[in-house]
């Protein structure tokens, strides 16, 4: 399995905007082949940030999602809102349990 975190920053009046391009195209995202899980978090505590989460079954998996439409889209939307790099960390992981 393959973790990714992505956290960025806008700002405080542009996050609605980044936030609504990342729920249009969570729908295909999600509907991607190795898809596990993509997840948007808007911070509590500062107004410009922003986490997405993804679980993917592998890395051929998450390479295509890069590589995808939906991806470029996102990126040409969201880089300009940007007010710093984003950081992106890549995590393989091995799933222990499922408790539920």
């Amino acid at each position: 399995m393959l973790i990714a975190i992505l956290d960025f920053r806008t700002a405080a009046a542009d996050r609605d905007a980044a936030l609504a391009q990342l729920d249009r195209e969570s729908g295909q995202v999600r509907a991607m082949p190795g898809n596990v899980a993509y997840r948007i978090y808007a911070s509590r505590t500062d107004e410009s940030a922003i986490t997405v989460v993804h679980e993917w079954d592998d890395e051929e998996s998450f390479g295509r999602y890069l590589g995808s439409d939906s991806f470029a889209r996102s990126g040409e939307v969201l880089r300009p809102m940007m007010t710093a790099p984003p950081v992106s960390r890549r995590f393989r992981a091995e799933l222990l349990e499922t408790v539920g």
